[in-house]
Parts: structure tokens; C-alpha cells; sequence
């Protein structure tokens, strides 16, 4: 491998490894020639949400701009042009190799300047438009990689588990997206539980969830495991060898949801994190279960309609 290709892989690896533990963690379960490839969708999803979310000294004019601009050489580089770029031509090189569908990344590339023009959505059906890009596209991505036996069949599965972690992350950083100005719970949501954009910034300034809201996050929990309960049975249509990483990602993202449970949905007490030493029993867990055997999933009471 050249050294500007390698340079690129090992830059991708490191904001993985920096930004995403629970799912580096579970991509360290693949065989060591496919978790390159996984950290450089992880380098480039990373990178236009830094481009995105940690700048926020610079108006959203010049983000969007910086967004353009980073998009337009990833564009021309799938056209064959050369690419000065610290992680794109892992990125690239990725994309490739496993034949990847392109409008995927440029499904992404939209959610993300969604996010420096939209910050509330009206209900669940807008926010699954966003989603697509910013989330069920992620897990169409990665099927080249996990090499599933029917990738048609596989697709929707995936889908539905990039929607699942999506919602999680949301259920888990709605502090965090408030101080950004968004709101990811669908505005139709909160009127149903009686909730106002207001008091989840009063909620947020004090670290503390009125009843109201717990209900609400409530709500949304069981909404995310039905995501994840769709996306169960894909596990077990991938590669052998991809089931224990995917099992693994599976767990741990849905532990966030435990948590949150365990801190009586209150989402501005703390953030929701699984413990070091419970990430560790399931990803040895998950390397121990044989390939093939159903996901369990939890179950939870039904949702209101």
C-alpha cells in the first residue's frame, strides 16, 4: 500500500478509535483485512459531522461552505481526480474496492447540510427523511464489507439498524443537540406529551427531566427497539465472520437505551453510557455465540399510536 493511502487508513482509524468506542470496539471482532475499510466509512461519516457540528464558532454560512467544499473533492476524486486530502483516499480507495453504491454517500452528504439549514422536525416521517441519509444509508455501506450471503435480502435489515443507533444517539445527546439549537424528537411528539421546546431547554439548564419528558423519551425507546427488532434477523445473513462485530455493535448500542432506562429517562442527568467492563462481557459474549444464532432482542411495552 502506498504510504499516502496508508497515511489515510491510519487517520481514519484514529478518529474512529477517538470518537466512536462502542462501535471501534466492535469492529476490532472483523478479520483485520476488513476493519481498515470500516474505519475509512467511519473517517469520512466522521469528518463531514466535525466539518458540521465543531465549528460552531464559524456562522452556518461558511460551515455549509467548508461542507461544499470537502464535498466537491470527494465527488471529483470518485470522477478519478487527484485528492489532497488527509482520509479521502482511504475513503476512496474503500469505495472502490467493495463497489460501493455512490448514492449512498451522496444521500449522507445531504442529511449533513440538512443539519446547518433544519432544526426541528414536524413529525416521525420527516425525521426518517433525514435519517435516510444520516443513518440507513450507513448500514447499506457497510453490507459490501459484512458480506452477506443475499445482500438484497440484507438491505432492510441494515437499514433499519442504522435507524436504530440514530435514534439512540438522539435519545442519548438530546442535551447536547439542544445546545446546538436542534431538536431531533419529532415536534408532533413532544405536543403529544404535552412538552414544549422550551421546557427541554429548562430541563436541560437544570439536569433535570420533568415527568413529561421522561414519558416522552419513553415513547421514543420503544420506537428504537422496533427499529431494532427489524433489524435483528439481518445479523444472521452476513459473513460468519462479520456476525460477531455487527452482534456486538447490535448490544452495545442498545445498552445506551438500558442505561437511560436505569436513569429513569432522565436524559439530562448524565450521558448514557454503557460501563467499560459490561462493553468488554459482551463483546466476549458476542465473539463466543456461534454464527447463526438469532439476536434476542428486548422486549418492551407497546407503543401508543
Amino acid at each position: 500500500m502506498e504510504p499516502e493511502l496508508a497515511a489515510a487508513y491510519e487517520r481514519c482509524r484514529q478518529l474512529h478509535r477517538r470518537h466512536g468506542r462502542t462501535y471501534y470496539l466492535a469492529t476490532r471482532l472483523l478479520p483485520a483485512w476488513k476493519r481498515p475499510h470500516v474505519h475509512a466509512l467511519y473517517g469520512f461519516t466522521r469528518y463531514a459531522d466535525e466539518i458540521v457540528d465543531s465549528t460552531d464558532d464559524l456562522p452556518p454560512a461558511e460551515r455549509a461552505a467548508r461542507l461544499r467544499e470537502w464535498s466537491d473533492r470527494f465527488v471529483a476524486g470518485l470522477h478519478g481526480a487527484p485528492v489532497d486530502d488527509p482520509l479521502l483516499p482511504a475513503v476512496l480507495h474503500t469505495i472502490e474496492r467493495f463497489d460501493m453504491d455512490r448514492a449512498d454517500f451522496a444521500s449522507f452528504l445531504r442529511s449533513m447540510a440538512m443539519d446547518l439549514e433544519v432544526a426541528e422536525y414536524a413529525d416521525y416521517d420527516d425525521l426518517l427523511g433525514y435519517m435516510e441519509g444520516s443513518a440507513a444509508v450507513i448500514g447499506t455501506m457497510m453490507l459490501p464489507i459484512l458480506e452477506p450471503a443475499d445482500a438484497d435480502a440484507a438491505r432492510e435489515p441494515a437499514r433499519q439498524l442504522g435507524l436504530a443507533f440514530q435514534l439512540t444517539n438522539f435519545l442519548r445527546d438530546v442535551g447536547e443537540d439542544l445546545q446546538r439549537g436542534r431538536i431531533y424528537l419529532p415536534q408532533r411528539d413532544l405536543r403529544t406529551f404535552g412538552v414544549s421546546p422550551s421546557e427541554l431547554y429548562q430541563a436541560a439548564a437544570r439536569g433535570t427531566a420533568t415527568t413529561a419528558i421522561r414519558e416522552l423519551v419513553r415513547y421514543e425507546i420503544t420506537r428504537a427497539r422496533e427499529h431494532y427488532a427489524a433489524a435483528a434477523p439481518g445479523v444472521t445473513m452476513l459473513a460468519p465472520t462479520s456476525q460477531a462485530c455487527i452482534r456486538t455493535a447490535f448490544h452495545l448500542y442498545g445498552g445506551i437505551l438500558d442505561e437511560i432506562e436505569r436513569a429513569d429517562l432522565d436524559v439530562f442527568a448524565r450521558r448514557a453510557t454503557v460501563p467499560t467492563h459490561r462493553r468488554l462481557q459482551v463483546a466476549a459474549r458476542c465473539l463466543l455465540t456461534p454464527a447463526g444464532t438469532p439476536v434476542a432482542t428486548p422486549r418492551s411495552p407497546e407503543r401508543a399510536s
